[in-house]
């Protein structure tokens, strides 16, 4: 409920603060988690300072002794711990805090299946998938690396990347790789790199350590920040067998510090190797190219359009020479063929012609119109006839036609 107050009458500050407690008070007894940053223990009662794990914020809280005394373990700083607690609003000084009323360790095996079921809701959300991870450049001219301060993966990543390749340069971010204050200096340290053009890769790495030391890496909000990450990220964090939820979301997963200097750079030797080995590879092709067009050439000059070009045209002059006879004595025998064809074709027609009859003494007897006359009857007395002989035409006149009709049926001329 509103309380009503104007500048001609205002509220005391006790009876802000106590409705403030009022509103505390209704909010009951609560469950909450968090880490330890800060205990100490004064005379009967134990405070604390309980962090939360993803926002940077923090509450006080305030333990009696044999509450803090029957936790087994019994809380440390950095530990993560659920502790039952009942909100208090102090009206004397205006200040909040909690009182504990039970505090339980949160258990590695509760740890791993908080993990599991957050890496089940990253993994949901694609943040895994294979094709989002993308490829580290080749030389990078900056290495962005995010380590402890003077830590040994730190001397690690640096000492074998310069030995592999001497001219790599790193812009070093030493944070807290442990603790409650590690996920927002290790956020901020990614950001700044990020945000520099000249950083082309970046690696988060730390050493081994417990599965507590490592859950900072396995932080949901440092792992959004990684997947929100446009420069290509490698993760080194711990040994082999340790997996925080980061590699899962980082580009390229480095079992060990001193791997991902191995998979950052490339090593100067092996490519000088490969840079030999590729140029004596282009000579032996070259050169087996080289002998195979020689050998091609050798062989074309051997041959005798080229050993004897003189030969060549005098061959080709001797197969023109013989198809020119071979043309002639084909066109000459068949001129003869020809010819004899036709001798044969005038001997008939020389044989076969009336001509030849009227030189064995035959005439032909053609009346005024020119027709030939066959037979004796068929010519009136005193009819104008033309009798053609062999030399020429001697006219002619019918005297009678019943006298001189033979007897019998005409005969043939022979």
């Amino acid at each position: 409920m509103t309380q009503q107050s104007s500048p001609e009458a205002p509220v005391p500050v006790r009876t802000v603060l106590q409705m403030v407690g009022g509103w505390i008070a209704k909010l009951g007894r609560i469950w909450v988690e968090g880490q330890i940053t800060e205990l100490a223990v004064r005379g009967g009662t134990v405070f604390l300072t309980l962090r939360d794990p993803v926002a940077n914020v923090s509450a006080r809280v305030t333990c009696p002794r044999q509450v803090y005394e029957a936790t087994l373990p019994r809380p440390v700083d950095g530990a993560r711990v659920v502790v039952h607690v009942k909100p208090d609003f102090w009206v004397n000084k205006g200040t909040f805090a909690f009182t504990a009323l039970e505090i339980r360790p949160v258990g590695v095996g509760e740890l791993l299946a908080r993990l599991e079921r957050l890496k089940g809701v990253l993994a949901a959300e694609g943040l895994f998938k294979p094709e989002r991870k993308r490829r580290l450049p080749f030389l990078p001219g900056t290495v962005g690396l995010i380590c402890g301060r003077d830590s040994a993966a730190e001397r690690d990543v640096v000492e074998n990347a310069r030995r592999r390749w001497p001219a790599v340069r790193f812009q070093v971010e030493a944070v807290a790789v442990q603790g409650p204050y590690a996920v927002g200096e290790v956020i901020d340290a990614l950001k700044r790199l990020d945000a520099d053009p000249e950083v082309d890769v970046i690696v988060i790495t730390r050493g081994g350590g417990s599965l507590e030391d490592l859950l900072p890496f396995s932080d949901e909000a440092l792992v959004r920040a990684a997947s929100a990450c446009r420069t290509p990220l490698v993760s080194a964090i711990g040994h082999e067998q340790d997996n925080p939820l980061l590699d899962y979301v980082a580009d390229l997963r480095a079992s060990t510090p001193t791997d991902a200097a191995k998979r950052v750079v490339p090593d100067v030797g092996e490519q000088l190797a490969l840079v030999h080995q590729l140029r004596d590879r282009g000579r032996r092709h070259i050169g087996g190219w080289l002998q195979r067009e020689w050998a091609w050439l050798s062989a074309v000059r051997t041959r005798p359009a080229l050993a004897d070009p003189i030969r060549e045209i005098e061959r080709r002059a001797e197969q023109v020479t013989g198809l020119r006879d071979r043309a002639r004595r084909s066109l000459r025998g068949a001129l003869d063929r020809a010819e004899d064809g036709l001798g044969h074709t005038r001997a008939r027609l020389v044989t076969l012609s009336p001509a030849a009859t009227l030189e064995r003494g035959y005439a032909i007897v053609q009346n005024e119109s020119g027709h030939v006359v066959r037979l004796a009857h068929d010519v009136a007395p005193g009819e104008a006839l033309s009798l053609r002989f062999t030399d020429g035409r001697v006219g002619a006149r019918a005297e009678s036609g019943d006298e001189n009709r033979p007897e019998g049926p005409p005969q043939p001329l022979e």
